[in-house]
């Protein structure tokens, strides 16, 4: 639904560029979003209802300038113009110049609600009113203001002053103009802008729910340890793994998160909490913040390697099945690890992977590897993982494989270069299916009108340090194997979790 359109007092950008900025909460949060604003040159009035909160976070942030002048990343003249513009208020009314405020109170909607009915009264009429919040309705929040069209969502990341990304949210009421004046404003501020409509969770907080969702189902499925999940999918590019970095969050932050998300898209089953989780929520391993959660701390998460394997018994009778970029890397392995004649290839096969005589060994399209068994009729098959980038890769096996064949498997994805860990026989295996489930999600926030395709890329890129954007990931897979891999999840589990995008049916 398209915003409704109004009429509002609007300053130019380069007014606007030289507004006090009014930023109230000064927690973690609110102190970054200061420091960004006044280190862009705004005079920024910070608030805290807390008594001496405000003075003490300025306190604090003279020792971070201090720091980074050490460092040499500033100047001691820029720290001290930093500073100098950062005006810690005693009250709201001392900061009543402002033109735009930044609430980072507590995530709750009645006091940001609250809050915004007070600022509308005291700023001036074309002064815009922003809220910090991570998963709250801005049409929720600006719903009883008598200008309704004046909040806009600013979300900023932790820690503020180094994360890039900013996304900008629309509520209902917000105009196009000015969801564009805060996005402008941002970059000025040296941030990466990206417009979302205000639905549950926005976009980085919607999109990322999968990369722990999937890890979560498979650790209650048994599929494998916290450790192995966390090998697989660093090995794939991510800077954490699932289960460490709900550590650092702490689970009952993204358990609440995942809750907000479930209850706020009625209960659709794509969101549903892990009992998983739950269960460490309700014992208090919470992660990091309580010493234990998946890992015990400071020790975190242990160092797990592929076991060792035996070279291959020669190299007769490979063949490289299918086409595409897996298909050629498996080929040039084939040709520098094996001493013999060159691999046979099989380019019109329907799969990717290679087969030792009768034995197979091939990409994931999603199934497990006993219903390919049972599918082809061959018995000695094995599945593995999307192997991108760094060694890696679950690999799974069918159960009428026979136990030469699980022994001789790991041993030719070794030879060719990778380090191959065995999980249960799940289906999409570890990597593809959450790769699979991003693309997903982001496919249905395109098409929900949340965001754009380069905007989802951007937000997860930024927002979460993703080493892709879910659209690139669809470029460079395919929609055909993405639809595969979603296809046999859904036949496997049944239920909407999986469910196809319609724009994913599209493509």
């Amino acid at each position: 639904m398209a915003a409704i359109q109004v009429s509002l007092p609007q300053p130019g950008v380069t007014a606007m560029s030289a507004q006090d900025v009014l930023v109230v909460g000064a927690g973690v949060m609110g102190i970054g979003i200061a420091q960004v604003a006044a280190q862009a040159g705004h005079r920024v009035f910070v608030f805290d209802q807390r008594e001496g909160a405000a003075e003490q976070a300025c306190k604090q942030l003279a020792e971070v300038l201090t720091r980074l002048v050490n460092k040499g990343k500033i100047t001691p003249a820029e720290a001290d113009a930093t500073l100098g513009r950062l005006v810690p208020a005693a009250s709201l009314q001392d900061a009543a110049s402002a033109n735009l405020a930044i609430e980072a109170i507590v995530e709750k909607l009645e006091p940001k609600r609250a809050l915004l009915r007070e600022l509308e009264a005291l700023l001036p009429v074309d002064a815009l009113l922003a809220s910090n919040t991570s998963s709250i309705s801005i049409t929720a929040l600006a719903a009883g203001l008598q200008h309704p069209e004046r909040v806009v969502g600013m979300h900023f990341f932790n820690p503020v002053p180094l994360m890039a990304l900013v996304e900008v949210v629309s509520g209902l009421r917000t105009p196009a103009e000015v969801a564009q004046r805060i996005e402008r404003l941002a970059r000025a501020w040296g941030k990466v802008a990206v417009q979302a409509r205000s639905t549950p969770g926005f976009i980085v907080n919607r999109i990322a729910r999968p990369y722990y969702a999937e890890a979560l189902m498979l650790l209650q499925e048994q599929a494998a340890r916290p450790e192995v999940l966390d090998a697989l999918l660093r090995a794939a590019g991510f800077r954490m793994g699932p289960c460490e970095l709900m550590d650092l969050i702490g689970h009952d932050t993204n358990f609440a998160v995942t809750q907000s998300v479930f209850e706020a898209n009625f209960f659709d089953r794509r969101f549903t909490p892990s009992l998983v989780q739950r269960e460490l929520v309700e014992g208090g391993l919470l992660g990091r913040k309580s010493g234990r959660g998946f890992y015990a701390y400071p020790e975190g998460a242990p160092v797990v390697a592929a076991p060792k394997q035996p070279p291959p018994d020669g190299g007769k009778g490979v063949t490289i099945h299918g086409t595409g970029a897996v298909a050629q890397t498996l080929l040039v392995a084939a040709r520098m690890a094996l001493n013999g004649p060159e691999p046979a290839t099989s380019p019109e096969s329907d799969w990717i992977g290679i087969a030792i005589g009768s034995r197979q060994l091939r990409l994931t399209d999603g199934r497990p590897a006993w219903q390919v068994a049972r599918d082809t009729g061959v018995a000695d098959i094995a599945v593995f993982d999307e192997l991108p980038g760094q060694p890696g890769g679950a690999l799974a096996y069918a159960q009428t494989g026979s136990p030469a064949w699980r022994a001789e498997a790991p041993s030719w994805l070794q030879a060719f270069g990778w380090h191959p860990h065995e999980v249960a026989d799940a289906p999409g295996l570890v990597v593809a299916r959450t790769l699979a489930m991003l693309v997903n999600e982001a496919a249905d926030a395109v098409h929900q009108g949340v965001c754009s395709p380069s905007g989802a890329d951007a937000a997860m890129k930024l927002g979460v340090n993703y080493p892709a954007g879910p659209f690139e990931w669809l470029e460079r897979l395919g929609p055909q194997r993405i639809v595969s891999v979603l296809e046999a999840l859904d036949q496997c589990y049944r239920g909407e979790r999986y469910r196809v995008s319609p724009l994913l049916q599209r493509a």
